[in-house]
């Protein structure tokens, strides 16, 4: 990659985030969306290393993800491993769940644009050959 293209997404990058900020910020989200206010987000991720076997890799992902796990926004969030389960219906070929609660979609939205998150990805993405994801909304108590 040159140094042109990188200067090139780096500026796209800070584009759509600082687009994305000013939308959020232009807008009272009790005034123009209030239901995305209203249901927590939840935000579901298998991580799959490269090479799953390697524990430096392990530990240099797991390094990243306490790193992430200090965005602001977060409200909740566990780092886990497949569970000593067994049953057909369960998932258990991934290296790292990462699993983070937020009050609402639009901090969900801040969370991906954090600099943190940018950070993580630049560092540690190159770990992984894989990720698999699944958001979800609910109610904020049933």
């Amino acid at each position: 990659m040159t140094y042109i293209q990188i200067m090139e997404d780096s500026s796209r990058r800070k584009f759509l985030q600082n687009a994305g900020l000013a939308s959020l910020v232009s807008i009272s989200p009790l005034d123009a969306a209030p239901e995305r206010t209203k249901e927590v987000f939840i935000h579901h991720v298998l991580f799959y290393l490269k090479d799953p076997n390697n524990a430096q890799d392990e530990a240099k992902l797991l390094e990243g993800l306490k790193k992430l796990a200090k965005v602001p926004q977060i409200k909740y969030v566990n780092i886990g491993k497949p569970a000593p389960t067994d049953r057909s219906v369960i998932v258990k070929d991934y290296t790292f769940s990462w699993m983070c609660f937020f009050d609402n979609i639009i901090e969900e939205e801040l969370y991906q644009t954090h600099p943190i998150h940018d950070e993580f990805r630049n560092n540690y993405a190159h770990l992984w050959e894989k990720v698999v994801i699944y958001d979800s909304v609910g109610p904020k108590k049933v």
